[in-house]
Order: C-alpha cells, then sequence, then structure tokens
C-alpha cells in the first residue's frame, strides 16, 4: 500500500499463524465429520509449514482476498506472491504465442495458432515511472527514453526473452501507458470541470492503494472518487477490447501485462469491475476476464532478467527496427498507442503521479481568459492547495495535492459526514463549527490523492537506494541511509523529467494529437474526444463501459459470530462477489 511494501520484506506485513478471516466458500461438511472445522484458516508464507494442528492452507484467490476487509497488508502479501515475473515466465512458456499477420493483398489481419486453446496474444504496456526508475539505476547519461526502449527490447526483441523459454514466446505489442494517461487526464478535467456526475470535491482514482483504502475504511467518500479509469486500467481496456473486436478472438486470448511503479497496482488489476463482464456482458462486474492478467513492478524487472540470464543493462538502448514491427490491427488505434504519445518534457508542476491535479487546472483556467493558477504551500512538501483566479478576482476553481496516509486521514477526516445526535435539539455529532458564509469540511473542486509521500516515483515497486544493485553501482563505502534514499529518489525524478524534445523520433514539438488548434499543455482534447468515440465505434461499446468504473464498500466480518450450515449456504447461493 506504501512505499515501504517489497516483496523481500513481506514478513513484516503479516506474522506467522495469523488467521484468514475470509471463508473458505465450500459447501458444509457432511454429517459424519466433526462440526468444529470452523471457517478460519492458517495463511501459510513461503517458507513456513503449516502447524501440526491446523487445517489444510486456504486456497485463497485474488478476489477471495481483495473481498477480504481484514487486512490489507495481508492481501497484499498473497498478491505479490501470485502476480510475479515467474508467473509471466509461467504463462510465456506454455504454448506457442499466437501470431498476428497481415495479408499482402487485401491487407486483412489474420492470427495463427488459434487450434492451441493455450496459445495466447502477449501484450504489454509500461509506464513511464517505471522507465524513470531504470534509468536511474542504470547510472547517468541514460534518460527515461532509453530505459523505455531497453524495456521494449527485453519484452520484443530478439536480444530479450525470446532468446529462452520454452517456445521462444516474446510480446507483440509493447505500448506507453502515456498516451492512455493522456486520454485519462483529458476525461478527468472534464468530469472535474463539470460537477454533475461526482460529488464534490472530486478525489483522484488513480492510486489503487488510496482506493482500496477508502473502500475498506472510510465509504461515505465513495461517492467524491473520480469513475475515470486509471491509465493502467483504461489500457487494459483497449487492449483488450480493441484487438478481440478487430481480430475476432476471445478476449481470453490475449494476455496483457502491465509494468508499474507500485505492487497496489496488483490489486487494482484483480477487480472485477476491470473484467470483461463490465465491457462485454452486463455491465456489473463479476469474475470475468482482466482487462490487466499480470503486473509486475520496476524491480521485478530486474528479477525477469535474471531469471532468464540477461543483463538488463547491456540491452540496446535503439528502438526495435520498424521492419520488424507488427501493425496494430486499427490504425487510429495504432497513431494513439504508438506515436502520439511521443510528446515533449514533462513539466515539473505537473508532479510525478500522471499530472491529473496540473492537467485539470490548467484545463479549467483555458476555459476562462485572462485567469490564472496561484498556490499556496500546506503543512508540508506533500500538502498544497491550488486556486483558479479570473481576471476580475474572483476564484474560479479550488483545489489541493494529498500525498502519504497521515495527510490522506486528514482529508478524509474533514469530509467525515456529522452523526446525529441520540439527544433532542443536540448539534450533530462531529459537526464543525461554521463560519458565517462558508460550509463546513474542505472547500475544495477537486483533489489528487496518491498514497505514496512524493507520488508514483516513490513507489513501493521502485527500485530503492538500498538495493544491491544501487549499492554496487555506488561504490565501496556506500552506506544507504534517509538522506541517501531522498538524494536517490531525486535521481529518479530527474530521470522522469528527462528531456525527451530533442530526442523525439516523430518530430520536434509533437504533441497529443498532431497539429490542434485547442491544445492544453501538449494534448488535444478535442483529438482525445474524437480517439474515444472511435475505439466505440469499431467496439461497439458504449463510451461510458470503457472508461469509467464504480467502487464499494467493503464491510468486514472481522468479530462478527460465525453463521450455521444453513446460512451458510444461504450465503454461497446469493453471493455474487466483492469488490475487492
Amino acid at each position: 500500500m506504501s512505499a515501504i511494501l517489497s516483496a523481500d520484506d513481506l514478513n513484516d506485513f503479516i506474522s506467522p499463524g495469523v488467521a484468514c478471516i475470509k471463508p473458505v466458500e465450500t459447501l458444509p461438511a457432511l454429517p459424519e465429520q466433526p462440526e468444529d472445522n470452523g471457517l478460519e484458516h492458517e495463511v501459510v508464507l513461503d517458507g513456513q509449514h503449516p502447524t501440526a494442528t491446523a487445517g489444510a492452507p486456504a486456497q485463497i484467490s485474488l478476489t477471495d482476498c481483495l473481498a477480504c476487509s481484514g487486512c490489507v497488508t495481508s492481501a497484499e502479501a498473497v498478491l505479490v506472491s501470485l502476480q510475479s515475473h515467474h508467473e509471466l515466465l509461467s504463462v510465456l512458456d506454455q504454448a506457442p504465442a499466437l501470431q498476428v499477420r497481415r495479408d499482402g493483398a487485401d491487407g486483412a489481419f489474420r492470427v495463427e495458432g488459434l487450434e492451441n486453446p493455450d496459445s495466447k496474444l502477449f501484450v504489454a504496456s509500461v509506464s513511464p515511472q517505471t522507465r524513470a526508475s531504470l534509468a536511474a539505476a542504470a547510472g547517468r547519461g541514460v534518460t527515461k527514453r532509453d530505459a523505455g526502449r531497453m524495456i521494449g527490447q527485453l519484452l520484443a526483441g530478439r536480444d530479450g526473452l525470446s532468446t529462452g523459454g520454452k517456445w521462444s514466446n516474446a510480446f507483440t505489442w509493447v505500448a506507453d501507458t502515456n498516451a492512455a494517461r493522456a486520454a485519462c487526464l483529458v476525461m478527468g478535467a472534464e468530469e472535474a470541470s463539470d460537477g454533475r456526475k461526482v460529488a464534490k470535491p472530486i478525489l483522484s482514482s488513480s492510486c489503487p492503494g488510496w482506493v482500496c483504502y477508502a473502500e475498506k475504511t472510510h465509504p461515505y467518500v465513495l461517492p467524491h472518487i473520480s469513475k475515470v479509469k486509471s491509465p493502467q486500467a483504461l489500457m487494459g481496456t483497449l487492449l483488450k477490447t480493441s484487438l478481440s473486436r478487430t481480430l475476432g478472438i476471445s478476449p481470453d486470448r490475449i494476455w496483457h501485462l502491465a509494468v508499474m511503479p507500485c505492487f497496489d497496482k496488483k490489486l487494482e488489476a484483480s477487480r472485477e469491475e476491470l473484467t470483461d463482464s463490465v465491457w462485454n456482458g452486463n455491465g456489473q462486474p463479476g469474475r470475468g476476464v482482466r482487462d490487466v492478467d499480470c503486473v509486475i513492478t520496476s524491480k521485478e524487472i530486474l528479477m525477469l532478467t535474471e531469471s532468464r540470464g540477461i543483463d538488463f543493462f547491456s540491452l540496446s538502448k535503439e528502438s526495435i527496427p520498424v521492419s520488424s514491427h507488427v501493425p496494430f490491427p486499427d490504425s487510429t488505434i495504432q497513431e494513439f498507442l504508438f506515436s502520439s504519445h511521443q510528446g515533449r518534457r514533462l513539466d515539473v508542476a505537473a508532479g510525478t503521479s500522471g499530472g491529473n491535479l496540473y492537467y485539470t487546472l490548467q484545463y479549467v483556467a483555458s476555459q476562462h481568459p485572462g485567469s490564472r493558477i496561484e498556490t499556496t504551500r500546506g503543512r508540508n512538501v506533500d500538502v498544497a492547495e491550488f486556486s483558479v483566479i479570473a481576471a476580475s478576482g474572483d476564484t474560479l476553481f479550488r483545489a489541493a495535492r494529498y500525498y502519504g496516509f497521515r495527510n490522506i486521514q486528514n482529508l478524509v477526516r474533514k469530509l467525515k459526514p456529522a452523526r446525529p445526535s441520540r439527544m433532542p435539539g443536540a448539534k450533530a455529532v462531529g459537526a464543525t463549527r461554521k463560519v458565517a458564509g462558508k460550509s463546513a469540511g474542505p472547500e475544495y473542486d477537486y483533489v489528487e490523492v496518491m498514497a505514496c509521500p512524493g507520488g508514483c516515483t516513490n513507489g513501493g515497486g521502485q527500485i530503492k537506494v538500498d538495493d544491491p544493485l544501487v549499492i554496487e553501482r555506488k561504490g565501496g563505502g556506500f552506506q544507504p541511509g534517509p538522506q541517501e534514499q531522498k538524494e536517490w529518489l531525486a535521481e529518479v525524478d530527474e530521470a522522469y523529467f528527462s528531456a525527451e524534445e530533442s530526442e523525439s523520433e516523430i518530430g520536434e514539438g509533437t504533441n497529443i494529437g498532431g497539429v490542434r488548434g485547442d491544445l492544453i499543455g501538449d494534448i488535444s482534447p478535442t483529438y482525445i474526444r474524437d480517439t474515444l468515440a472511435h475505439w466505440s465505434r469499431i467496439t461497439g461499446i458504449d463510451i461510458d463501459r470503457l472508461v469509467t468504473t464504480s467502487y464499494r464498500e467493503v464491510i468486514s466480518d472481522v468479530g462478527k459470530s460465525k453463521t450455521n450450515d444453513t446460512e451458510r449456504v444461504v450465503q454461497l447461493a446469493s453471493k455474487i462477489g466483492g469488490g475487492w
């Protein structure tokens, strides 16, 4: 959930012998079996063995564990073990990959290998924070774009994963999530400026650690959370829907890997709201085909290369030759995914978490000529307030940034509704004193919320200063500590904002949408809307099903009395699955 979680120290987050509160969903025991089996089962960690008196280890699926509302960190421990580079290699070695071919005569696309039910079409998406982390680990002179090309070589190149494994499989397409990020920024800004679909203040939703926390502990804030999908989720939906419809194959034949900066993205990928049961079914969450099949983090990229005997830092920094590229089956989506996102240098003011807040402020200001954006520093570096001020001096829009759980807790306390008092005539419990003319609670229109202090470049899955790789590269005598980690994060941020203008492969000053008259930053809202409309047309799916998601309160069963066998049967018969 935070920057301190890593695969190497999971035992710090769940102690031995802790009983999972999630019942194992099987029918009640037969009468001749002991009645004291109970519903509790020991969760066994790697390297441990169940005690002699314990029942069989619980078989916990990702969805089951996320539906459990007991201990979030316990869920994360299970998830990290189930979504990993080992799973990636296992899937790659199951069967020969599906191959997409294009006929020269009519330009039609066909898929080869469908006769093998285990064969998959492999696609991947990579976050800019991951590229920045690996660029910093590679050393001075390596830019974020260089690192992106190295990841591309690993996943799709001749010297990458295809050099090993049973079938020498590789990924057919490797996309940059910046393309989906651009769409999310435009949709989020329109949602915030519209103000009718989500209760204000609107809270950003791209951080899954924050969303999980809200669903389990503060459900009263759920009406405030933005309904726009995160870049990872939107990219997954875009790839699965467009490929399955244009190629005429089932979405379960498409396997999507996301490379992300934090472990909580594994949580997000397992949400029932982000499956084909929503866009390909009845529009309701369910246990369908995931839009994102597996998430690995920045540090797991290095574990992946080690498992295959590849030196990541020796991979080529050149792009894979165009002659080796398989064209995407839709030219509009091809342009959006693989050309238009190659933008200019990122603005430092946007931060390292995607720039939702910064773009929304720019969007609002663009609608009011002569307006300006003012910034007010908060109580610490991870809190700040922003205002869009009209030329007349009136405040048009108020926003804020809250990073880190200590600051998030302060935010949700301010949003907590007052509880009616049981005493006749008494003031509601928790109601704050109102200043004349002002309402209680934070008077924001929009808040960017991130679980990790410092933002996404400080995600829990990023390479840290105390990783053996970094210590080795820093030289003998280097002793990592808090100050060294701060300096290391500055190096990652520097790589994140590294200049890419002069290195652009599609021309100086290229922006998302080419030459458009309505640019905000380097993104054209008109181009984004046109692309989304095209996506909806080629798939035949309503755009709201494609780009928005939903949230639900997750109720804990900790401390509640155990149900009898009859009640269990009723519950099992009516169960439709939990949100997390």
